[in-house]
């Protein structure tokens, strides 16, 4: 589906906080996680495991992005467990 939306006040605030945030690429990455919080809470579509992967796919590209801009960091094993004690 293709659609153009225009968007105004608080709802386009919330879609720029979410790219600046590093939480989507796109505002309209930001909508499609945005629709999958949505099935997520209401269950409208119960093909869960094709949801899951689409939802751990946007996860590892915001950390993928976090990494990328030194926001955040992969620990070998040996560095995690002298981090953890």
């Amino acid at each position: 589906m293709h659609a153009t939306m225009k968007f105004e006040g608080i709802i386009d605030e919330i879609l720029e906080k979410a790219v600046k945030s590093g939480l989507a690429k796109t505002k309209a990455e930001a909508l499609r996680l945005g629709v999958l919080e949505l099935n997520s809470k209401y269950h409208l579509i119960r093909n869960t495991e094709a949801l899951e992967d689409l939802e751990d796919l946007a996860e590892a590209k915001r950390i993928s992005k976090l990494i990328k801009e030194g926001k955040m960091k992969l620990y070998t094993e040996e560095e995690f467990r002298k981090r953890r004690g």
